[in-house]
């Protein structure tokens, strides 16, 4: 029975992962019970090859395939939609996320009296990031803790691990992986957070730029506070016959 997912969203990284899948394996070596799910995102490089090549001698690895790339929101989603374990973490596949600390993530949720914990979100230290990009982030991740009160200074690491059917009640949209903070609280969660490490890309390069963030993040943060907004307030209980 698997109790963990490990779910990786990856477009053009094979260069970064077999050293990633090493490090998983590594780090979880103490859990008999997980899984690997790598979501090729329309990639057009060898990494569907490369995952094959290793699912050979690795039964826990599994490979899920976008037709066309739909961004990294849509591969986490597939990937939680086919995983098996009651607890998803998420990784980058550009190796900046150290695989060492997926454990950090895993234990508040399956601590006694964790049951109200939802999600556990990673934020980094010691980013190994260009001054821009860390410029942007830092007043990304400002404008939206103010207006989302969400409480997390880091949205956009890529560590995170959470209950799988309690992401799957979440309403989905591109980009959603930056506010799982702010839509977990929406729907009655606790969220902990925990701090991460942070490392070079190993290879390869990224696939978005400073202004493409800013443009798209401006109009997600506004549907995210109409979401809030919105949200069910009641809650059902079932009224036991006599």
């Amino acid at each position: 029975m698997v109790t963990i997912s490990i779910v990786i969203p990856a477009k053009n990284e094979a260069g970064n992962l077999p050293m990633l899948l090493d490090g998983i394996d590594a780090a979880l070596a103490a859990h008999g019970d997980y899984e690997v799910l790598v979501v090729d995102d329309g990639s057009t490089d060898a990494t569907a090859e490369v995952i094959r090549a290793r699912m050979a001698t690795h039964p826990t690895l599994r490979l899920i395939r976008h037709d066309v790339s739909g961004g990294q929101s849509a591969a986490v989603h597939s990937g939680v939609l086919a995983a098996r374990g009651e607890i998803v973490c998420t990784l980058d596949a550009d190796g900046q996320n150290p695989p060492a600390e997926l454990s950090k993530l895993v234990t508040p949720l399956l601590a006694p009296g964790a049951a109200r914990v939802g999600l556990v979100a990673g934020q980094r230290v010691g980013r190994q990031d260009t001054a821009s990009k860390k410029l942007a982030s830092r007043l990304a991740n400002a404008i939206r803790s103010r207006a989302l009160k969400d409480g997390t200074r880091d949205t956009g690491c890529g560590l995170k691990a959470f209950r799988r059917e309690a992401f799957l009640r979440l309403p989905f949209f591109n980009h959603m992986h930056r506010y799982l903070p702010a839509l977990f609280v929406r729907d009655g969660w606790e969220v902990a957070h925990v701090d991460v490490a942070h490392a070079p890309r190993h290879a390869g390069r990224s696939h978005y730029n400073n202004l493409q963030r800013g443009l798209v993040g401006a109009v997600d943060l506004l549907g995210v506070m109409w979401l809030i907004r919105r949200k069910k307030k009641s809650r059902p209980s079932e009224t036991p016959g006599v």
